[in-house]
């Protein structure tokens, strides 16, 4: 239809379509498989900073965010000290929450556990979905679940590994952020362009 890009894209219910950033994140990335441990590691970071409040909260201080956290390195942040969490938490570019900030540290040095133990984070983690990505049937916003069975026995075992700010709802949106679940609508314009890409 050689018109159809002229007609409005049409995108999930829950996207703030009045904030241009939000619109990019939901058109570039979200939903989109990732399968390298470093933006693995990112969205999990900032998943767990987002518990108790909003995600377009966290993402407006993303950049912050890699500033801080030596761009997400988990060597990098499995180091920081006390004296280094005190430096960020003076920073007001994230959201200066010492429970999560040192769950931040804690949560590296975890994940650098499981690197050893499956060879990457990825393979530790897309293991749940049997390695491809579960497509979800939504129509509306009320559709939309906070969790499912594999993410609470994702959440879990991360907390059985020590993990801190990991319920299943935050579990959850990691899922939906990392495409490990599609959960774009189905009268959105990504769901198939993501089905088509892998």
């Amino acid at each position: 239809m050689p018109n159809s890009t002229v007609k409005m894209k049409c995108r999930c219910p829950w996207l703030d379509k009045s904030k241009a950033d939000y619109v990019e994140y939901h058109d570039k990335e979200w939903g989109v498989p990732v399968r390298d441990d470093q933006t693995m590691f990112e969205f999990l970071t900032l998943e767990s900073a987002q518990a108790g409040l909003s995600w377009y909260t966290v993402l407006k201080k993303r950049e912050n965010y890699r500033r801080l956290f030596a761009n997400f390195d988990v060597k990098a942040v499995a180091k920081f000290d006390d004296d280094k969490i005190e430096e960020l938490l003076l920073d007001a570019g994230i959201i200066r929450n010492r429970l999560k900030v040192k769950a931040a540290v804690n949560n590296a040095k975890l994940f650098l556990e499981i690197q050893q133990e499956f060879g990457s984070f990825c393979s530790y983690i897309w293991a749940y979905v049997d390695n491809k990505p579960i497509i979800n049937n939504l129509d509306k916003l009320a559709d939309y679940p906070a969790t499912s069975e594999i993410s609470d026995k994702l959440s879990k075992d991360l907390k059985n590994r020590g993990f801190k700010f990991v319920g299943s709802t935050i579990i959850y949106a990691h899922m939906q952020a990392c495409g490990m679940v599609n959960d774009h609508s189905n009268d959105c314009y990504r769901k198939q362009q993501i089905i088509n890409a892998y």
